[in-house]
């Protein structure tokens, strides 16, 4: 999560950030409004704290821990009308070990909602940044297995990405189901990667789509997944479509077909989770 820091102002005249304008009296005295700062200038103070911060064991554990009680507090404090436990049910036990996935920018509420103690397993990107996420996640009860997809084969090799395909699919063969972003990160919002679809076809496991939504919630709109930041005390949807299987002898015209079906399905179950919280209750 990328905090947004807003430096003091200046001191102008008798205050701070606001400048007054002189050599005016009685009604004609006006203020202009303070100035915020830019994005760009946010962005490069957010860039000046988070590397001391990514390297602070201390300070990692110590958010993760806050983060997570918040989490736990937004899920209890929100009242779920929407979650079909019959047909979550049927899915993870008939179509044996899954792959549940959903968008980023989405997804902080998303590994609360398990079955039985599935899924089990979250792939959580290598960089130093993506740590603070990782101990998110294993504090929640998942295990974590450290990779990351690129956009190039160069890219991918050098993240990790293929040892990360084969310990993915390692543990779905033990008969563990697994959660794992769509999306590439810092890539295009809701355009889903390749990555996911390559694990379904290695694996042999069905991909899950889900979707989680809050009536209360605060929208991040400068970055680039347009992170969501669940409030409490509202109303909340849980939504799932149908499995998506991919088949072990796909070719890269099925493959595609298989990752635009994907994309369309994650777009539709979040767009209805949005559908019912917002409506009036």
């Amino acid at each position: 999560m990328v905090a947004t820091i807003s430096p003091p102002g200046e001191r102008h005249g008798g205050g701070y950030g606001v400048p007054i304008r002189q050599q005016m009296t009685g009604s004609d005295k006006t203020t202009k409004p303070a100035k915020r700062p830019s994005p760009r200038l946010t962005k490069r103070i957010w860039r000046k704290i988070r590397k001391p911060l990514t390297e602070s064991d201390f300070a990692t554990d110590l958010v993760s821990r806050l983060f997570v009680a918040w989490v736990l507090f937004v899920q209890r404090t929100n009242r779920l009308v929407e979650f079909d436990e019959q047909r979550a049910d049927h899915i993870m036990q008939d179509e044996g070990p899954v792959i549940v996935t959903c968008w980023h920018g989405q997804h902080f509420m998303a590994p609360l909602f398990t079955r039985n103690g599935q899924p089990s397993v979250a792939m959580v990107s290598r960089s130093r940044d993506a740590e603070l996420n990782a101990r998110i996640i294993e504090r929640l009860g998942f295990s974590t297995v450290r990779a990351s997809g690129g956009r190039s084969a160069g890219r991918a090799v050098e993240k990790g990405a293929i040892r990360g395909v084969l310990e993915l699919r390692k543990h779905i063969r033990a008969g563990q189901s697994v959660f794992m972003m769509a999306d590439i990160p810092h890539g295009t919002p809701r355009k889903a990667g390749m990555g996911i679809v390559s694990v379904a076809r290695l694996s042999g496991a069905p991909i899950v789509p889900v979707a989680y939504a809050s009536s209360r919630r605060r929208v991040f709109q400068k970055s680039w997944d347009k992170a969501v930041l669940n409030l409490p005390f509202g109303r909340a949807a849980f939504c799932f479509g149908d499995p998506i299987a991919v088949a072990a002898d796909a070719d890269d015209e099925t493959m595609e077909r298989c990752r635009l079906t994907l994309q369309d399905e994650l777009n539709r179950v979040l767009d209805e989770a949005h559908a019912i919280v917002d409506a009036d209750a």
